[in-house]
């Protein structure tokens, strides 16, 4: 029976990953003595669990000597050709920079209007009109999200006014009912609005 394919990404079980990195990390350092014997290489590993316990293998002598060794034969002459290189490398980084910022100031006078787009291939007008697509669906998008969050503000400030409005005629229906009976003086029931203005009574 053929094992499945092993996601690559992080574990998020901290049990299963600590049992994987423990599977893994045994079978790592098995298969570098196994390369060491077979083919008489000298390999020095290294690993850093997650809880910063290191684990190191040299096939040959100790890690300390396997990594003088490694940095004797570095050779110099690629090390100064990689910092020759940087330089040029920044260049290119610099000009495709500069050609992506022309190509956006380009499409953004082509959008007002600044400049006459009949001189303009047929692929450029239609990648102008598909950005230009994009960026309206994303403007009506976003306008419709304010406005629903604006109307449910409303909505919200309406029930509250209502509920206001409700306790406050009942205690003029109270008032009255009390007046009535005390002196037979009948007041005119007239009910109280609140304005969202000025939040007075009247």
């Amino acid at each position: 029976m053929a094992r499945g394919k092993v996601q690559m990404r992080r574990i998020e079980n901290p049990v299963h990953r600590q049992v994987t990195f423990c599977k893994r990390r045994m079978g790592l350092l098995k298969k570098a003595k196994e390369l060491s014997v077979l083919c008489d290489a000298d390999i020095g590993v290294i690993v850093f669990s997650p809880l910063g316990k290191i684990y190191e293998l040299a096939t040959n002598g100790n890690m300390q000597g396997l990594i003088e060794r490694y940095k004797s034969n570095l050779p110099e002459a690629h090390a100064e050709s990689n910092e020759q290189n940087i330089p040029q490398v920044i260049q290119q980084d610099v000009l495709l920079l500069r050609q992506e910022v022309d190509l956006l100031q380009n499409s953004l006078r082509y959008m007002y209007g600044e400049r006459d787009i009949s001189h303009m291939k047929l692929c450029e007008l239609q990648s102008l009109e598909s950005n230009l697509e994009v960026w309206v669906n994303n403007i009506r998008s976003t306008k419709m999200q304010i406005m629903s969050t604006e109307i449910e503000m409303l909505k919200n400030k309406e029930g509250i006014l209502k509920a206001a409005n409700d306790i406050l005629q009942e205690r003029i229906i109270a008032q009255t009912s009390i007046l009535d009976v005390g002196g037979n003086m009948m007041i005119p029931q007239v009910p109280f609005q609140l304005t969202t203005e000025s939040n007075y009574y009247f």
